[in-house]
């Protein structure tokens, strides 16, 4: 018996439970810091104007960078997030229906609720109006 009365096997076995984390952290730590300290070691570097110049889908670029984008399009890409994820959720519970009982199908109804008066106030608002 060890001096705080734990046997010495089952300190053994704890301490390399955690054995294996450290192991585990350090390789999670090493596996994408050493490609990129590789790269900077082995890749070539032969700058050029034709290699730092910008490209894009086989296209020279022209005019400036900075191009303002009409908040509409951020709004009707997020309002299709919303109703994407919310497919994610109704899905499954459309699968256990049966299973699942009145209280599975209250809190569905109020999360459908939910989604159609957002709905309802994007359409209002006009965010889904394609000008």
């Amino acid at each position: 018996m060890s001096p705080r009365g734990l046997n010495p096997t089952i300190m053994d076995s704890y301490y390399s439970s955690y054995l294996f984390i450290a192991v585990f952290f350090c390789v999670a730590l090493v596996f994408p810091v050493l490609p990129l300290i590789l790269a900077k070691f082995i890749a070539p570097k032969k700058p050029s104007p034709i290699k730092q110049a910008t490209y894009e889908c086989g296209v020279e670029a022209t005019g400036d960078a900075w191009a303002q984008i009409r908040v509409q399009y951020y709004i009707f890409a997020l309002i299709f997030v919303i109703f994407d994820i919310e497919a994610v959720f109704v899905f499954p519970w459309a699968v256990a229906y049966r299973q699942l009982g009145l209280f599975a199908f209250v809190e569905m109804m109020i999360f459908l609720g939910i989604l159609i008066g957002g709905w309802a106030y994007a359409w209002k608002k006009g965010a889904l109006e394609w000008d």
